[in-house]
């Protein structure tokens, strides 16, 4: 009898789900006495880390829509997909997708209700899925795990979730997130061309990510501070109009950097390399680039919703990320303080370390022990 993990996110490169299968797989691997057996749809971006050489796997081989109605589908009917993944004991499905495995113990993780939540920031048909089949996954999961306290909230708020089924499990920024040297600091400075002095975002382009907003107050800052520029790091999303129109209405063009993916081996050093990281969005089901640039040593100033002050407690400094004033009052004052800076730099990794995917592997066993009981 085996445990399954679905691995596909991090298979098919989902961004931040990818990153939080990649390393939940790895910590279980090392945690347990008999590896997990691996599941997932590959499709044709699909890329198998060849770490994962040697573990069982099993897969399919559908487009990302065509399998995620399947799978809906198949709920909604009552069919049984347990052929896909024989003798399992336990199902551990790692992002928003629960194979209908009757019979089989299963546990969900839930990484946000931004759906719910913010439907304006979703496009319209991945909005329609998924209100009409999270509700059904969450209902028909034994067990669910919440990636912080806010979105396990949202669940018991939205959903009517019972507080005994919902376990908080945090994520953790990965090992090479650390303060690095300074060679390596001014290797990736002149790979991207980073500026001297720079705001830093990480993440997906997308409207929660706020970042229309941080133009604004981009241009509101360089008025006293000429040489300021914005780096945001990550693929183009959807619905980012608003930020482009933004950026040229301001005259932003020069300020602003774009240079896309950047890979994880040289994140670190962009990181390090930030005159502060800003973390400006409306709302995160974990907000992980908070952990990452702590741990790199970066001072960070971060919106105060969901959950952003869960993870960098009294580290960061915080603002409403409605109010373009406050927003402004809060990256000028850290900014303009070159000690205070220092301070949150060096407070960052401390509190970055609270966290591990060691931790976060052995509280995920103990959800699997209290389900398959």
């Amino acid at each position: 009898m085996t445990i399954y993990l679905d691995v596909s996110a991090a298979v098919n490169n989902r961004a931040g789900l990818g990153r939080y299968a990649y390393s939940l797989t790895q910590a279980l691997i090392r945690e347990m006495e008999q590896p997990p057996a691996l599941f997932y749809n590959r499709t044709a971006q699909a890329r198998i880390p060849p770490e994962w050489n040697g573990i069982p796997q099993r897969s399919v081989r559908l487009g990302y829509k065509p399998w995620r109605m399947m799978v809906w589908q198949g709920q909604v009917m009552r069919f049984s997909f347990r052929r896909l993944v024989p003798g399992a004991r336990l199902f551990h499905a790692t992002e928003h997708l629960l194979l209908p495995l009757p019979g089989v113990p299963s546990v969900l993780t839930v990484h946000d209700l931004i759906y719910k939540l913010f439907p304006q920031h979703h496009r319209r048909l991945n909005y329609w899925y998924l209100n009409w089949a999270m509700p059904l996954f969450v209902k028909r999961a034994d067990a669910i795990i919440a990636v912080s306290q806010a979105t396990k909230n949202d669940l018991m708020r939205h959903y009517g979730t019972p507080d005994k089924k919902i376990t908080v499990v945090h994520e953790a920024a990965a090992p090479h997130f650390r303060v690095v040297a300074q060679s390596e600091v001014a290797r990736v400075r002149t790979k991207y061309q980073l500026p001297e002095r720079f705001l830093l975002s990480v993440g997906t382009i997308e409207p929660r990510k706020n970042l229309a907003r941080l133009a604004e107050v981009l241009a509101r800052l360089r008025r006293s501070d000429p040489n300021l520029c914005l780096v945001v790091v990550g693929a183009k999303g959807w619905l980012t109009g608003e930020f482009f129109q933004r950026i040229e209405e301001l005259d932003l063009g020069d300020a602003v950097l774009l240079p896309g993916y950047v890979p994880d081996t040289d994140l670190p050093a962009v990181f390090r390399a930030a005159t502060v990281y800003v973390m400006a969005s409306v709302y995160e089901g974990v907000g992980l680039p908070v952990l990452e640039a702590m741990a790199c040593g970066v001072p960070v100033v971060s919106s105060r919703e969901s959950s952003m002050p869960e993870l960098g407690a009294d580290v960061p400094r915080y603002f409403n990320p409605y109010d373009v004033d406050n927003m402004v009052d809060v990256l000028a004052t850290v900014l303009d303080d070159s000690r205070l800076r220092a301070e949150m730099a060096a407070a960052g990794p401390e509190r970055a370390a609270r966290f591990s995917w060691e931790r976060a592997a052995r509280e995920t066993l103990d959800v699997y022990q209290r389900v398959m009981r």
